[in-house]
């Protein structure tokens, strides 16, 4: 960390604070990683700190889900297993999709007891596992700007390429609301990285709709969110070569993302791959266990299943699982 330029540390919330050489702090995981020169030549004079807003991390109602962009990991994990989420779990089937996405941090308790829901989506990397999880879960995040100004938009586009957002300068990102409709989703989760546990490489959610419809996200193989959507009656009975005609359509070689963590042609066929999973499992009738899961983390042991970190001495009875296939 080498953030010896910063002069003051403002408590607010107040986005009519902010001035040029200022950066938000909320978690700092990646901030303080970055250092003074985290956003560009010119190095941050000041840190807004947003630990004392008191946003309350996860509000559940009949409407959906609010994260604060304050919610911690941590916090975001616990709520499968919590009585909120417990008493949600059989409307809800799309919680189970939100231990998958922070097992995706492959990050230590450390990182998940300071690493926010609205730090991974501002900054923006396209293996951001809450990009991830609120795009695919059709998320609506609110900004905040100088003068009360408040807008918003879908998660799916607020990315809108590697490390780059639509965020101004000076606008605060303040919650994402998670609809029930999505929640209530029948959901598939894919997820494949070149190394154990290493960053994402390609992640795929697939959402089953009430009406029928499908709902495919990608992610981490493309440099922003990309939404596939297959209308209801026919979604659910889409075919192999009308989803690959789909992404064909939907993503442009250039839009496949290429750094150490994978070649665009390797993230390219791993979507192909994903997708087709995703739309057989999905086709099947609900319970019925998917014959075929690439990658780690799915199918989920279920909401009551022990923490991640938490050490047993005694190992668990075998389960019959699927195949299981790394990259």
């Amino acid at each position: 960390m080498d953030m010896n330029t910063i002069e003051a540390v403002v408590r607010t919330e107040d986005p009519a604070d902010w001035r040029a050489g200022d950066a938000w702090l909320a978690g700092g995981t990646v901030l303080f990683s970055y250092g003074s020169f985290a956003f560009g030549k010119e190095p941050l004079r000041r840190l807004l700190d947003l630990g004392s807003t008191g946003w309350p991390a996860v509000t559940v109602s009949d409407a959906g889900i609010e994260l604060a962009a304050t919610c911690t990991v941590a916090e975001l994990y616990a709520l499968p297993a919590s009585d909120t989420g417990r008493s949600h779990a059989a409307c809800w089937p799309a919680l189970e999709l939100v231990r998958p996405c922070c097992d995706s941090f492959v990050a230590s308790f450390k990182v998940w007891n300071m690493s926010t829901v609205g730090g991974n989506l501002c900054t923006s990397l396209p293996a951001g596992p809450m990009t991830s999880l609120c795009a695919a879960l059709d998320g609506v995040a609110t900004v905040l700007g100088p003068g009360g100004a408040s807008r918003t938009v879908p998660v799916a586009e607020f990315v809108t390429g590697d490390g780059r957002n639509c965020l101004a300068p000076g606008e605060l990102l303040r919650k994402v609301q998670l609809p029930a409709s999505a929640l209530a989703s029948r959901v598939a989760f894919r997820r494949l990285s070149l190394s154990n546990l290493g960053r994402s490489g390609v992640l795929l959610i697939g959402r089953l709709d009430a009406d029928g419809g499908l709902v495919l996200t990608v992610t981490a193989a493309t440099t922003r969110p990309v939404h596939l959507r297959f209308a209801a009656p026919s979604g659910a009975s889409t075919s192999p070569a009308a989803l690959a005609e789909a992404l064909d359509a939907a993503i442009p070689d250039g839009l496949y993302h290429d750094d150490i963590h994978g070649l665009p042609a390797w993230r390219k066929d791993m979507t192909y791959r994903l997708a087709e999973e995703i739309r057989d499992e999905l086709a099947s009738p609900a319970g019925v266990p998917p014959v075929r899961v690439s990658g780690d983390f799915w199918p989920p042991q279920g909401a009551a299943a022990r923490p991640r970190h938490t050490v047993t001495p005694q190992a668990a009875p075998p389960q019959d699982l699927p195949q299981q296939e790394g990259a």
